[in-house]
C-alpha cells in the first residue's frame, strides 16, 4: 500500500521534504499542529508544553504502559504565522541525533483540502540517512492518518 505522506530525500543532501495532502480545511489542519489536546491524540504522545507563538517552546514525551518515558523531544518555535507556517527546532532527547530545523508550511488547496510541506534540515547527511533508516516514514504516515481521522470529527 502506498503511503499518503511522501518523503523526498535527495542523495548527497542533509535534508528531506515531507508532503501530505489532507481532506481537511486549512484552518483545521493548522489547528491539529498547535492545539495540545489534538496533538496528543494524533501523535499518541503527551504534550508537556506547546507555546504556539513566535519564540515559544514545546516539549512532548511518550511513556510505556509501565510509566517509563521512552521518547522525549523538545524545541523552540522561531517563526509562527497562523494558517501559513511554523519554523521550529526539533531535538530528540537521549539519542545521538543533534537538533534539526523544521520548516512547516500549510497551504489551502480547496475549501475542504489542504497540504502540509515539512522541510527538515539535519546537521549532516549521515544523521539524515540514520533517521531515514528508522521506520520513520511508516510512523509519520500512521500519525498523519490518525490526524486526518481525529480532525475529521471536528468538521
Amino acid at each position: 500500500m502506498e503511503l499518503k505522506t511522501k518523503i523526498h530525500a535527495e542523495d548527497g543532501k542533509q535534508e528531506i521534504v515531507i508532503t501530505r495532502e489532507f481532506d481537511l480545511p486549512l484552518q483545521l489542519l493548522f489547528k491539529a499542529y498547535v492545539e495540545p489536546e489534538i496533538v496528543e491524540q494524533w501523535m499518541g504522545t503527551k504534550v508537556l508544553k506547546l507555546e504556539s507563538k513566535q519564540h515559544g517552546s514545546w516539549q512532548f514525551e511518550t511513556s510505556n504502559p509501565q510509566g517509563i518515558v521512552v521518547f522525549r523531544a523538545n524545541g523552540t518555535i522561531h517563526e509562527f504565522v497562523p494558517n501559513q507556517k511554523i519554523t521550529r527546532t526539533f531535538k530528540m532527547e537521549n539519542t545521538p541525533f543533534p537538533v534539526q530545523l523544521e520548516f512547516l508550511e500549510f497551504e489551502q488547496l480547496t475549501e475542504s483540502t489542504s497540504k502540509l510541506t515539512i522541510h527538515t534540515v539535519y546537521k549532516s547527511i549521515a544523521f539524515r540517512d540514520q533517521m531515514l533508516a528508522l521506520p520513520f516514514a511508516q510512523g509519520l504516515n500512521m500519525a498523519h492518518n490518525r490526524l486526518q481521522e481525529i480532525v475529521n470529527k471536528l468538521k
